[in-house]
């Protein structure tokens, strides 16, 4: 009798874990599990502000920031890859047949395959794939600008209440360009530098003549200029 008795609860332990792993499975195979992509890095890069490095896990709605000489690279499987620049800031996110994604500033590359949709913005414009052809695109903002590089397939550009197809070899830019500091007064540092030694140079020359009893002798006739009387 006992042993009957431990037989159906060994049997019904057994039925229970076939039962959790075919549903564990399911679940994880779900439409609405949560993709992932995998990290690839090079020098100084934060997720979520947290350092990290090659071969970690990037999920979805992660921001991404790469420091000087620094890169990152998320490979997504079955929808591309994503190659961020140095000195770049960017939030991805991304589900079955999309990836959306925000380009604070820098440069990013996207490579998607055929049937994934792509939506980016910048501070000037959204950048749309529609996803009927494998699409490669480079996007740059910086400095009030944004320009878009299309390598294979078709991209769009929309700012405003304008849109423009950008095919494979073309390219595009939206915004206003911020002026460099250099710019500001219609003077660059280097004609102000070259201002400020003329007038140096003049002052140093009033000086000069008034400690030498206005005397000045540039290697010819001399020449004495008196005051007038």
């Amino acid at each position: 009798m006992t042993s009957k008795t431990w037989s159906r609860k060994s049997i019904a332990a057994g039925v229970a874990v076939a039962v959790l792993s075919v549903y564990s499975m399911v679940v994880l195979a779900a439409p609405g599990a949560k993709a992932s992509g995998e990290l690839s890095v090079s020098g100084q890069v934060t997720v979520n502000g947290q350092k990290v490095i090659s071969g970690g896990t990037l999920f979805s709605d992660s921001a991404i920031v790469t420091a000087e000489q620094s890169n990152a690279v998320v490979s997504i499987s079955k929808l591309g890859r994503v190659e961020l620049a140095p000195n770049s800031s960017l939030r991805v996110s991304f589900v079955d047949h999309s990836l959306t994604a925000m380009l604070e500033t820098g440069s990013a590359h996207v490579s998607t395959l055929a049937g994934i949709t792509v939506n980016l913005t910048t501070k000037d414009g959204t950048i749309l794939v529609d996803g009927s052809q494998p699409t490669s695109f480079t996007v740059n903002a910086t400095r009030g600008r944004t320009t878009i590089a299309t390598e294979s397939g078709l991209a769009q550009l929309r700012t405003g209440g304008s849109s423009k197809q950008i095919a494979a070899g073309e390219s595009a830019t939206a915004g206003t360009p911020t002026p460099d500091k250099d710019d500001e007064g219609g003077m660059s540092g280097g004609a102000l530098a070259v201002l400020l030694l003329a007038v140096g140079g003049a002052v140093a020359a009033v000086i000069f003549a008034t400690t030498h009893n206005n005397d000045l002798n540039f290697g010819g006739q001399v020449v004495v200029v008196s005051p007038t009387k």
